[in-house]
Order: structure tokens, then C-alpha cells, then sequence
């Protein structure tokens, strides 16, 4: 039986933090589907394509991986895959009381297929979307923080236009 695993998140945008526990699945499952939610009460920078092809560029030396979006319920979306396991990063204990939360009702909802916790490397301990995001909108560097396509992309988002 394949072990598939589904990697959710609204990845806006996509971090090493994240690319991290993708990578670090990847190892693990026979496939891992990294899918963006469409979160509709979020405001996001990026557009769900634009996440979509970030997320796509970034994980494209990874042959398990493969990128797909969803609005919905997450555990609706894994029983269609056939998934086995839900994959989420792991940074503080604050992430994991949330993240409980979360796993109870998703087992509760569809007790066949587990949560798996990754803790994330030390080095992004810190990290997340919206620190990227508000570093950037400030002309800071977020170079070590994000692949390198999605510098590109937060550096166009954040141009200054010219006087």
C-alpha cells in the first residue's frame, strides 16, 4: 500500500522552514501532496496560483512531491486522495496546543488517517510566513528564509515604484 501524505498549509508564502518538513516527509511517505488551502478569511499577498507555482518551482528536485490546492474541509480532501497521514511542522509548544486541537477533530472526522509531527530544524525555530512577509514589505533581506524563487516574487510584490 502506498503511504501518501498530505502537507497542508495557506504557504503565503512558502519558507525553508516549510521546505524543511516537506523534504523530511518525502523521506518518509511514498508521496507527500503539499496542498494550499484556500483559507477565503485570510488576505493573502499571493494569489493560489501564485502559491501553487512557488511551491511548485521550490519543490521540483523533489520527485515525491507534488502540489495541488483545496478549499474545503482537509480531511474531505485527504479521503479523496486516499491519503494516510496529514504531515505538519512542528516550531514551539504554542504550535503544538493548536495543532492538537486540530488533530482531534480531523480524527474525529476520519479516523483512519493520522497526524504525523515534524519538529522543524532549529535554525527556523523563529521562522514563519509573516515574519517573511513583513521583512520583506520593509526592504529587509529574507534571502536565507525562502527559496530562491520566492525572493524574487517578494521582491517584485514589494517594488517601489520609481519617481
Amino acid at each position: 500500500m502506498r503511504r501518501v501524505a498530505v502537507c497542508p498549509g495557506s504557504f503565503d508564502p512558502i519558507t525553508l522552514g516549510h521546505l524543511d518538513i516537506i523534504k523530511r516527509g518525502a523521506r518518509v511517505f511514498d508521496e507527500v501532496i503539499v496542498v494550499v488551502l484556500n483559507n477565503s478569511a485570510k488576505n493573502s499577498l499571493f494569489s493560489l496560483e501564485e502559491r501553487t507555482t512557488l511551491i511548485s518551482e521550490a519543490t521540483k528536485s523533489i520527485t515525491n512531491v507534488r502540489v495541488d490546492s483545496f478549499s474545503g474541509l482537509l480531511m474531505d480532501y485527504a479521503k479523496e486522495i486516499n491519503a494516510s497521514a496529514i504531515l505538519r511542522g512542528l516550531r514551539a509548544v504554542s504550535d503544538f496546543e493548536y495543532e492538537m486541537q486540530i488533530t482531534a477533530m480531523n480524527k474525529k472526522l476520519v479516523d483512519e488517517i493520522d497526524t504525523f509531527f515534524v519538529m522543524t530544524n532549529n535554525q527556523y525555530s523563529f521562522l514563519s510566513s509573516s515574519i517573511v512577509k513583513e521583512v520583506a514589505k520593509y526592504g529587509g533581506n529574507v534571502k536565507d528564509l525562502v527559496p530562491e524563487c520566492v525572493n524574487t516574487a517578494l521582491e517584485y510584490k514589494f517594488k517601489k515604484p520609481q519617481v
